[in-house]
């Protein structure tokens, strides 16, 4: 039976190392507040030393908050845990590094945490057994660590993390050191172990097509500070900031005079018709406009360019286009079989709504 989803409150979180000869350093973690519902699949997303990591810990009491604190709410009941020991929050974890013990067997990994717990007989042997089956691995079972490879090793990493049923399931960069056909393989693989358990999960990671092709919602981190969370398509199609646009993806970045009552943008290309609100605003102000959003001879936000580059991508192509002194780049999903070569010159367009203001 899946545990009863846990929910998780953050209120106010920071945490500063000391520094050398003990100064004050920024903070890994600054005032964060974060809601994370019942079984939601939540990631954490930034670059390296953003503090994802560290607020990870902190949720799972390797790490005491500088301030704040930590709650879990279960059946309409909240425990404060920021201070509670890790192994009384009935969280699972899983390291990048997969951590398992090289002396035991797959099996014996997995039931590590039910040792601890003192579960045996019968029902040890049955949830480990739905454990690895859960993550297509039960034949392995009698194998070593060593024997295993570095995709299978992460199998029974997690399947010893969610064979203690926990409320909470946290996950540091746990694909991060495998080859990239098997990282798009294990995502399906983990969302829906995440999903049939019925655990709220929290993932960190600094790979923007994980997060994209896996959450339920994503807090996007900058300086131990969260900058903007929501749904992958929210995010990726309205950042509210060029930081956010830039981190989750390629797009082009323009910038341009907007004028009050008019509702356009003003370039040396031409006067944008924009789908984000100006409110009346004048000033200059910051586009994006992601390279799949312009198109061949769109009908609006029109101009002329020249083809500069051209790169096959496979399942796309990849131009760099000149318009004037402004360059962009384009991306085609379907490429045709003939044309749009180097030196061409092509009409191209943009409607209003893939338009993005992200500075102003």
């Amino acid at each position: 039976m899946a545990p009863s989803p846990t929910g998780i409150r953050i209120h106010n979180l920071c945490k500063a190392f000391p520094g050398a000869g003990g100064k004050n350093t920024p903070a890994a973690v600054n005032n964060i507040n974060l809601t994370i519902e019942p079984g939601e699949l939540f990631f954490l997303l930034g670059p390296s030393g953003c503090g994802k990591t560290t607020l990870l810990r902190m949720i799972a009491g390797f790490i005491e908050p500088t301030s704040g604190r930590v709650e879990f709410v279960h059946d309409s009941a909240t425990t404060d845990i920021t201070h509670l020991p890790p192994e009384q929050r009935n969280t699972g974890m899983v390291f990048q590094s997969y951590a398992l013990w090289p002396h035991m067997t797959v099996a014996q990994n997995v039931a590590f945490g039910l040792d601890v717990r003192k579960l045996d007989g019968n029902e040890k042997v049955r949830r480990v057994k739905e454990a690895l089956e859960a993550v297509q691995m039960a034949e392995y079972s009698e194998r070593k660590p060593n024997q295993l490879s570095g995709g299978q090793q992460q199998r029974v990493a997690l399947a010893r993390a969610v064979v203690v049923r926990p409320s909470v399931l946290l996950l540091d960069e746990p694909l991060s050191n495998l080859d990239a056909k098997l990282r798009v393989e294990l995502r399906t693989e983990i969302r829906r172990l995440c999903k049939r358990f019925g655990m709220t999960t929290l993932y960190v990671t600094h790979d923007q097509k994980e997060a994209l092709s896996m959450a339920d919602r994503i807090a996007i981190l900058k300086r131990g500070e969260v900058v903007q969370v929501g749904g992958p398509q929210d995010l990726y199609r309205r950042p509210h900031n060029s930081f956010v646009a830039s981190f989750l993806g390629e797009t082009n970045f323009l910038k341009g005079q907007a004028t009050a009552g008019t509702g356009s943008i003003r370039t040396s290309m031409l006067d944008w018709s924009v789908g984000s609100s100006l409110q009346g605003q004048s000033g200059e102000v910051t586009m994006s406009i992601r390279p799949e959003a312009i198109q061949l001879n769109a009908p609006t936000n029109q101009f002329s360019a020249t083809i500069t580059d051209r790169i096959y991508l496979g399942e796309s192509l990849q131009l760099r286009l000149q318009a004037g002194d402004t360059t962009l780049t384009m991306a085609i999903p379907h490429p045709p079989e003939h044309g749009l070569q180097e030196g061409e010159a092509v009409r191209v367009g943009v409607a209003p709504e893939d338009v993005v203001i992200v500075d102003r």
